[in-house]
């Protein structure tokens, strides 16, 4: 596995960089004038990643109301996620050198599919996916995705000025915020600094 630079912890200062989405539009990280929650998924066509994915997709306007703009990352190359992106709302990266990641201390393991709360979501994700194939509105992953299928997610909400204020790990591919959490982590982080203690709950830990 290729090592990573460590966990990001809530404070830390992300550097302005400006990201290529798939469709070609600059993204500013961190936005000027919002929030931005930068997720990190898996490959292309990801089925539990396009579970989760949809439910950002139904609530969009009310995460773009509360102030939040999306950031999606997967480790695939642009041509193999542009078939997959085309109905987003929202920024889509490709890091298939996975140099972001790196620098988010997001890492992949076998737990992230043998995990047993993984298996639940798994099997949904494949039905639901499967359906939506059929009815043509995703296409298939790639037998071999580029970076394999070992990724575990990892969430970020960014201040204008650059600090992590929240950040959250997976412990398995389907352990990301919902989207009720994130807008409730954007209600909460005004002016405060969120993290999580070892059991995972949410606290302050900063307040200026």
């Amino acid at each position: 596995m290729r090592r990573s630079r460590g966990p990001v912890e809530p404070g830390s200062i992300v550097d302005e960089r400006s990201l290529t989405a798939v469709s070609g539009d600059q993204v500013a990280v961190p936005d000027p004038e919002r929030l931005i929650h930068l997720q990190f998924r898996r490959f292309a066509g990801c089925p539990v990643c396009n579970l989760h994915l949809r439910s950002v997709v139904r609530r969009h306007r009310e995460i773009e109301a509360a102030g939040v703009r999306e950031v999606v990352v997967f480790h695939s190359p642009t041509e193999e996620l542009a078939p997959h992106t085309t109905d987003l709302p929202f920024a889509v990266v490709a890091d298939p050198a996975r140099r972001l990641y790196a620098e988010f201390g997001v890492e992949r393991s076998p737990r992230a599919l043998l995990s047993p709360r993984a298996w639940g979501p798994i099997v949904r994700a494949v039905l639901s996916g499967a359906r939506n194939v059929v009815r043509g509105r995703e296409h298939l992953p790639s037998t071999s995705p580029h970076g394999g299928r070992l990724g575990l997610p990892a969430d970020f909400l960014i201040a204008p000025d650059g600090r992590v204020l929240a950040a959250k790990y997976g412990e398995h591919v389907y352990d990301q915020w919902s989207v009720d959490e994130l807008l409730e982590l954007g209600a909460l982080t005004g002016t405060r600094t969120i993290g999580r203690t070892a059991e995972g709950e949410r606290q302050v830990v900063s307040d200026e």
